[in-house]
């Protein structure tokens, strides 16, 4: 069990990694800022770093029994209630941008839906390919 616990939160922990990277990366291009979702931050630890925890500790949902053979279908699926908290709470009361982020654009809701499928996408992938269970 130890395992498939330091699995899922290794999942999740890439999952934030890829989703950081995306989200800075957009932003330094400007690909966010141009459609509407006004949030470049900056590459730092001290950016990273939490991000990255909170993402490993949403891994260990991986551990629900449902979906245990598509597990790319079960990230997908578990970044619909990461979006949500995204919108619902860090959005208005950690960035003091409103519900949905709207005071980041109009685009935030929708970029947060990309960047959190992304997270899902990237996790559950991790999971398939590279920490197969014997």
């Amino acid at each position: 069990m130890l395992q498939r616990i330091a699995r899922v939160l290794a999942a999740g922990a890439v999952g934030g990694l890829v989703n950081s990277l995306a989200i800075w990366g957009c932003g330094f291009l400007g690909i966010t800022p141009a459609l509407g979702f006004n949030y470049a931050p900056e590459l730092s630890p001290l950016w990273l770093l939490p991000r990255l925890v909170s993402s490993a500790v949403w891994g260990l949902l991986f551990l629900l029994p449902w979906f245990r053979e598509r597990l790319v279908l079960k990230g997908l699926l578990l970044s619909l209630p990461l979006w949500l908290v995204m919108i619902l709470i860090v959005f208005p009361r950690k960035m003091a941008a409103g519900v949905f982020g709207f005071g980041l654009g109009l685009g935030a809701p929708v970029w947060a839906l990309v960047f959190t499928g992304l997270w899902g996408l990237s996790a559950g992938i991790f999971l398939k390919y590279l920490w197969r269970e014997e």
